[in-house]
């Protein structure tokens, strides 16, 4: 079992080796961190989600920006759409599930807002569709996938692509950047 434990400590390190060598993934994450500190600078919101794991991941995410990740400030405006489940179930029942996202996008967001899903696949279809809704209201948009970016690399302004096909090698690297992001944003708002 320890051989099995070091195995997937060694394969997660991989991952983010692979990623550290991506000069244009790397240089992707930079504008992606810019593109959401002008927004909050901006006084937009950063409207965050995913299933599953995914989900958690986008409610870590904005629990970090709203509360603090390393400094006392003042709170920024990011949104989990996947914390209300009165409005998921209502509106997985009432137009399937595949809307959960784009209906909760077409009450909030506004042009200029920056629009943040996460999906290992990046073929997620209520995650497609909720970027659908983003684009036509002039929002920015992001992706954050697994290797090959899936549809969704192609329906945002940018994708960051975790070279892997293995979901939770992917989430562990999809983790690490939000981190990142996190970090960053509140060093460069903040000081």
């Amino acid at each position: 079992m320890k051989d099995k434990i070091r195995n997937l400590i060694k394969e997660s390190i991989d991952i983010k080796e692979l990623f550290l060598k991506d000069i244009k993934q790397i240089n992707l994450l930079e504008k992606v961190i810019l593109e959401i500190i002008n927004a909050f600078n901006k006084n937009k919101k950063l409207i965050v989600f995913g299933n599953g794991g995914s989900a958690a991941d986008a409610q870590h995410m904005v629990a970090e920006l709203v509360g603090r990740y390393k400094k006392e400030r003042k709170a920024l405006n990011a949104i989990a759409l996947s914390t209300n489940t009165s409005t998921i179930t209502a509106l997985g029942n009432d137009y399937g599930y595949e809307v959960v996202f784009s209906r909760q996008l077409e009450a909030c967001v506004e042009k200029g807002d920056v629009v943040f899903g996460i999906s290992t696949s990046g073929n997620s279809v209520n995650v497609l569709k909720a970027m659908e809704v983003a684009k036509k209201q002039g929002c920015v948009t992001i992706g954050l996938t697994g290797a090959k970016g899936g549809k969704l690399k192609d329906m945002v302004k940018y994708c960051i692509c975790v070279p892997s096909n293995d979901t939770p090698r992917i989430q562990e690297m999809h983790i690490a950047i939000i981190h990142i992001i996190c970090e960053l944003i509140e060093e460069k708002i903040f000081g």
